[in-house]
């Protein structure tokens, strides 16, 4: 009797020191098991916190030397466990060849009771219950972490190519049949998010274009009720800009148009580039071949000076490693025509018709006066309107009644969409006899009124010049005058037998 005592006394000893110096950790049974859910390609952290009524007070730190091990069952806890990580007293670290260097725990963290582990990049057959075992002293403190795998695959492969047809797909290692799979794109409030939800299977886009790039967020419901959900950012290498833009350039002015891809090829390891040009003007095909640069995801077109036969479609194809993306780039080229070719006459009646070739419909047009003051600058929206000699795709038309001198100089239509300015073209008035500077209206009139004035003083004068000559010619006796006129021949006769004298003597 006394030996069974004696036993029981022992044994009620033991189990009380084991609880409270051997296993404290597992005096509350096993850690409660968690799941993790993470998206194949991206990292996973599997928690093992150690709380503070397990460390006896939570200002403290563990002590220095801490073991640390890390086991993988496989796909349930009856496989057998193999070491993940390890990590011993001395700090020497043993990592499973199959998952080095993905593995890892943060050193920094452990003497703070932080031991969870960091894989990175999960994989799918990372998948599988997770086991780690704490010991520090004599105390023992465990974690149990499953880890599930999502898998959101795109074929092709990001990068998806713009306009080529593109298949989601997702799934999990959840065990459950799957009922049901929804994708979210942009889940924040706006016109571009998108929700498609379907029984299981691929959703598939026909048309990938540059809208379709962003978050993405995949949803599975199972049977059992159970919702798992993982993100996915998707990058759509496109072309940035709108999906066919439109170059608005007057008449013998330089245009650029845009080719710009919406990521630098490099990013994903595509290192052969080249861009090439082409424009069916007339019946024949142009070409242009941009130089290959790797550190440049931009191929413009440069074109000096436009003309009314560059206008129209050009195409930018881009050959990106075995694939080629291309996209179309309208030219509208904007005119003026008058009705009158060359200088106008003062009084004319004058048209000046804005054109704009390959419009789109929302233009609208606004005629200004350059030269004007700002104060005083000429504004006029003109409306679409047929005219005789024009047809009625012209645009639209400057009436000016009666051209005068404060109409001549640079005219400018500006073409307006909804983004705002488009383009312009100028046109500059020149009036026949017209000087190219003028004095104001009152200083002129008193310079042509001294001018009038003067004239008739210095007509006056000559005048009475004039008469004062004639009256100074006429004689005061009139028989006087006879006499003089009678006397004159006979001197003439004197004077001229005096010269023959004085030659003979000669």
């Amino acid at each position: 009797m006394r030996l069974v005592f004696l036993v029981l006394f022992l044994t009620f000893t033991l189990l009380a020191f084991t609880a409270g110096h051997i296993l404290p950790g597992l005096s509350e049974g096993r850690s409660r098991e968690q799941k993790v859910w993470v998206r194949e390609g991206s990292s996973a952290m599997l928690p093992c916190p150690l709380t503070p009524r397990k460390t006896r007070g939570s200002s403290k730190q563990l002590p220095d030397k801490i073991s640390v091990v890390w086991k993988r069952h496989g796909g349930s806890v009856h496989q057998e466990p193999h070491v993940v990580l390890e990590v011993g007293y001395s700090g020497l670290q043993k990592t499973a060849l199959l998952m080095k260097p993905r593995v890892s725990l943060q050193d920094s963290a452990l003497r703070n009771g932080n031991f969870s582990l960091r894989i990175d990049p999960v994989r799918s057959e990372d998948v599988g219950l997770y086991e780690a075992w704490v010991k520090y002293n004599t105390e023992v403190h465990s974690c149990h972490v499953e880890l599930g795998v999502i898998t959101v695959t795109f074929s092709p492969s990001n990068p998806v190519i713009e306009n080529e047809l593109l298949l989601m797909s997702c799934n999990s290692s959840h065990r459950a049949s799957l009922v049901e799979t929804c994708w979210f794109h942009k889940e924040h409030p706006g016109p571009t998010s998108r929700t498609f939800c379907s029984s299981p299977g691929a959703l598939s886009i026909l048309h990938p274009a540059m809208s379709d790039a962003g978050s993405w967020r995949c949803q599975l419901r199972y049977s059992d009720k159970e919702i798992i959900s993982a993100t996915y950012n998707l990058q759509v290498l496109g072309f940035d800009g709108p999906t066919n833009p439109v170059v608005y350039a007057a008449a013998g002015s330089a245009a650029d148009l845009p080719c710009t891809l919406s990521y630098l090829p490099s990013a994903f390891g595509m290192n052969v580039v080249a861009a090439h040009w082409s424009h069916l003007a007339g019946g024949h095909l142009q070409d242009w071949d941009i130089s290959q640069n790797l550190s440049s995801r931009s191929f413009p077109l440069h074109l000096p000076a436009v003309g009314l036969g560059d206008a129209g479609q050009y195409r930018c194809a881009v050959s990106v490693g075995h694939r080629t993306i291309s996209r179309d780039v309208t030219l509208a080229v904007v005119t003026v025509t008058p009705s009158i070719q060359g200088p106008v006459s003062e009084g004319n009646r004058l048209l000046l018709v804005c054109h704009l070739t390959h419009s789109q419909g929302h233009e609208r047009f606004q005629w200004k006066h350059l030269d004007s003051a700002p104060t005083k600058s000429k504004l006029a929206v003109a409306t679409p309107s047929n005219l005789e000699g024009h047809s009625s795709q012209m645009g639209p038309i400057l009436e000016i009644p009666q051209v005068s001198q404060k109409d001549m100089g640079t005219w400018e239509c500006s073409v307006y969409g909804p983004e705002g300015r488009l383009g312009a073209v100028e046109y500059d008035l020149q009036i026949t006899g017209a000087q190219v500077s003028s004095a104001p209206s009152i200083f002129s009139g008193q310079v042509t009124f001294g001018l009038t004035l003067t004239l008739f003083l210095l007509l006056a004068v000559c005048v009475v010049a004039l008469a004062l000559q004639k009256r100074a010619q006429t004689p005061a006796f009139p028989a006087l005058e006879g006499m003089f006129a009678a006397n004159v021949p006979w001197k003439l006769m004197e004077e001229n037998q005096k010269g023959k004298i004085q030659q003979t003597e000669c």
